[in-house]
């Protein structure tokens, strides 16, 4: 054979590079389900059956081309349980004259596959990965003697580069480059999510579905029901849906929250973005031309882009601009245990349950119940940064370590000493009770600052501010908040600090 071409978890695109050049007589593509990629973390019951179902009939679509395809399944007997293993198995079967792999998007799979370099003599070759729309060496470029990374600045780059909301005169569309002021609304009374759609189950996704029952039972979330596209088309009736559907009340309500509602008007793509069945550049398009075309507002269309042209891109390259060293920060110095509620959702904080719970049913939830709720409690509380990082990589189908790293560190836990966020996102009970109507349904009051109905969150919150008060005292963002502090007086200060204690012991104890 000429060459084995080895396609990842999360490079279901037909247009990844290491598919480039085919030929369709000689070359072999190489994709596998190990048992190594599914537990170096225990990723969610989910995630594991969407992932292996989309390779199951991505590897199905290329075979329909023509294409020579070797898919080794999970419990073949001669699985090795490792990529590398089975890369190893390939080349030694097979004897091509060279390997392609696109690379990787987790440093730690880049550094195995380096270490795979000439493999028996045949060499790797690597290539870079042209679905996401910023290279390594442009972030790099533009990260070059700032001394912040500011996001909204690089987001207005990528707007100009691929002309996104963007006017014949280069000017952002509207006369403003960021109307997030716009996308603040609390939820309205009653307010439900829209229906949803769900897809027919294949016999290869009922067989994952199987596999998943029998060898992964043990891990964290419920399997069913189970509702995820699995191939490009239907990725593309979800994204669809939502531009025609969602996104008209998406920059409204993306930050609110109501309980027994976990999707709202979230577009729920992500995971059908980050495993390659969905092209970033494609969706901003088509969310662009549904703002053109009088189908959706400016602030929702905006809103939505940003995430995708902006975030998405901006993390990415934080991410590979710092690594590995990134990975080994610690700027609050949290170490304090990740509770079990993380996992069980028991605990009287009904947001937390709330957040939690739909994590556990549907291995998502959207971003600020993930930043302002479980993030901000785990910033608050200096739950251990690993720990916490280790929890979002398991617990969400759409997470991968270049995505969940930068957000988790950098955003919610501030754990990268203001790389990624120019002040901590660390808020009280009130932010919850003002975006969501959770409170309304908790133990605790979001009103009360000390004794046993106080909401956990608000001496937590002050407690926080003035275990860091050296380094928070002088943002320029953060005086009033602490000119509210020095108000409070001596008593009440204790009081509050001596509150925040004892729900850490609570937490502790399991009793919170």
């Amino acid at each position: 054979m000429s060459t084995l071409r080895v396609v990842l978890t999360d490079q279901l695109s037909h247009s990844i590079t290491s598919l480039e050049g085919m030929d369709i007589e000689n070359d072999v593509v190489l994709m596998c389900e190990v048992m190594d990629e599914a537990t170096y973390v225990k990723h969610h019951q989910k995630k594991i059956a969407f992932l292996f179902s989309a390779m199951r009939h991505f590897a199905e679509e290329l075979c329909v081309k023509g294409i020579n395809v070797r898919y080794i399944k999970l419990d073949y007997a001669n699985n090795t349980g490792s990529l590398v293993g089975e890369i190893k198995r390939a080349v030694a079967d097979l004897k091509p004259k060279k390997v392609i792999i696109t690379e990787p998007g987790e440093y730690r799979l880049l550094q195995m596959m380096k270490s795979c370099d000439n493999l028996q003599g045949i060499p790797i070759e690597i290539l870079s990965d042209t679905r996401f729309l910023a290279t390594h060496k442009e972030f790099a470029a533009w990260a070059k003697d700032k001394k912040q990374l500011r996001m909204e600045f690089f987001y207005r780059e990528m707007r100009k580069k691929y002309r996104i909301l963007i006017e014949s005169n280069g000017s952002p569309t509207g006369g403003e480059w960021n109307y997030d002021k716009e996308n603040r609304k609390p939820p309205k009374a009653g307010m439900l999510s829209p229906k949803r759609i769900s897809h027919k189950k294949s016999v290869i996704t009922k067989d994952v579905l199987q596999l998943v029952r029998d060898k992964f039972s043990h891990h964290f979330g419920t399997l069913e029901p189970f509702h995820f596209a699995i191939t490009r088309e239907q990725a593309l009736m979800e994204l669809e849906h939502f531009i025609n559907e969602l996104l008209p009340n998406f920059g409204d309500y993306q930050d609110a929250m109501v309980a027994g509602e976990p999707y709202l008007y979230h577009s729920l793509i992500s995971s059908y973005l980050n495993a390659g069945l969905l092209l970033p550049l494609e969706i901003c398009k088509k969310a662009e031309a549904a703002y053109r075309s009088g189908k959706a507002p400016l602030n929702a269309t905006e809103g939505f882009i940003r995430q995708i042209l902006g975030w998405r891109e901006y993390i990415r390259g934080i991410y590979w601009h710092f690594m590995p060293e990134y990975g080994e920060r610690n700027g609050l110095s949290a170490t304090t245990p990740l509770p079990e509620f993380y996992w069980s959702a028991k605990t009287k904080m009904f947001c937390m349950a709330e957040a939690i719970g739909h994590t556990r049913d549907h291995a998502y939830s959207h971003h600020i119940q993930r930043l302002m709720i479980t993030g901000n409690f785990a910033l608050l509380a200096g739950l251990d940064v690993k720990a916490v990082q280790k929890w979002y990589l398991e617990v969400y189908a759409d997470a991968y370590e270049w995505v969940e790293m930068p957000n988790t560190l950098g955003m919610a836990l501030f754990g990268d000493g203001g790389v990624v966020a120019s002040k901590p996102y660390a808020a009280s009970g009130k932010y919850i009770h003002r975006m969501s109507n959770y409170c309304k349904k908790c133990f605790y009051d979001p009103d009360i600052m000390i004794g046993e109905k106080a909401c956990p969150f608000n001496a937590l919150y002050w407690d926080f501010l003035v275990r860091h008060e050296q380094l928070f005292r002088g943002n320029q963002r953060m005086p009033y908040i602490y000119s509210t502090w020095d108000k409070f007086g001596i008593e009440k200060q204790n009081a509050i600090r001596a509150q925040a204690v004892l729900s850490l012991q609570k937490m502790a104890g399991g009793e919170l």
